[in-house]
């Protein structure tokens, strides 16, 4: 695990920590950096909507797996 020291306002943080009813600030950013992560990948997939194209049919997505038997 990484180590860093990071300033933050205290009114910023002590909503943080009621938000995310954390038990620590390390906890409560945590927490919050995990949250923004997983927001943003997210965004990233909804933006790749209609991007795709596939040219199976569904019915060979679902039964077509040689591996399945």
């Amino acid at each position: 695990m990484a180590r860093a020291t990071v300033t933050l306002p205290q009114d910023l943080l002590n909503e943080l920590l009621s938000l995310v009813d954390a038990k620590s600030k390390t906890e409560a950013v945590i927490t919050a950096v995990k949250d923004e992560i997983r927001l943003r990948r997210a965004a990233r997939i909804k933006g790749m909507a209609g991007k795709m194209e596939f040219t199976a049919a569904a019915e060979e997505l679902r039964h077509g797996d040689p591996r399945l038997g």
